[in-house]
This record gives C-alpha cells, structure tokens and sequence, in this order.
C-alpha cells in the first residue's frame, strides 16, 4: 500500500481522523468517517502493516519541557569525504537539543531545528557543539517571529 493511489477516500478521511486526535476510540472513528467499527478497525489495522500510518505520538507544549526556544539552522560544510560528512551527521543527529535534522539537495547543506530554554542555552549549543565540529564551514540561525501553522 505504499502507493497512495490505493487509498480511498475512507482511508483518507481515517488518516485525517488520527492525525486530528490519535486517541479517539474506534467507535468514534467508525462513526466519524461512516462504517461501522469492525471493518474500521480492519482499516486501521491494514493502513499500520501496510506502513501508512507508522506511529502514534503525543504532542507536548515545548514551554513545558523547557524548550520554548525554538531555532532553525542552516548549516554548510566543506567537507567532502565520506567519512567526515557521516561523523558529523551521527554527531549532530545524537544531539538531544536537534528535534529535526534534513541533509537538503542544495544549500544549505542541512537544515536542524533546534529546541532549547532560551538565548543562552542556545548559545552554548552553537559555540559548544556545533562550531568547531570537523568539516562546518557556516551556521546560520533563524528564530521564528510567531508561530502561524504547525503539523505535529
């Protein structure tokens, strides 16, 4: 079921469903997309095995956890060797404060989103962990005026 042409618009509307509230009950979902909830069940299941819905999550206020500050980062390398562009990838993707990290086709090179308490934390990430990692040639740092739409 990889191939998004195999969902029907019952399978659409499920998605959509989960991605609104993943812990509604199955009779409310059945309800919700107009079955009854034996086979939404067996939709749901199929759309899990099949790879298209590959998880549940809850979503958390980042205030909360103490990282109200969040930061998107260009980074640019210099580095061409293979060896030099996996150690800073497996460094930079073991970084707790990293929430996204995306090598792009392109520049920047790679795009990190970055969630942390504040400016000085922040700070102490890029002068502590990111400047001086072998091959980062440039950060660059956008900080987010007001957040309009988020997908969790």
């Amino acid at each position: 079921m990889g191939n998004q042409s195999q969902l029907d618009a019952v399978d659409r509307a499920i998605i959509f469903q989960l991605q609104q509230d993943g812990r509604l009950t199955n009779l409310e979902l059945a309800k919700r997309v107009g079955l009854t909830p034996a086979p939404c069940l067996r939709r749901v299941k199929r759309l899990e095995e099949a790879g298209v819905i590959v998880g549940y999550r809850a979503v958390v206020d980042p205030v909360a956890l103490g990282r109200g500050l969040q930061v998107w980062v260009e980074v640019e390398v210099y580095a061409t060797d293979q060896k030099t562009i996996e150690t800073f990838e497996d460094t930079v993707a073991g970084y707790d404060e990293v929430v996204d990290f995306h090598r792009m086709f392109g520049r920047p090179d790679y795009f990190l989103r970055v969630a942390v308490a504040d400016h000085a934390a922040y700070e102490g990430f890029v002068t502590g962990k990111l400047t001086g990692l072998p091959g980062v040639q440039r950060i660059t740092s956008h900080l987010a005026m007001k957040k309009i739409k988020a997908e969790a």
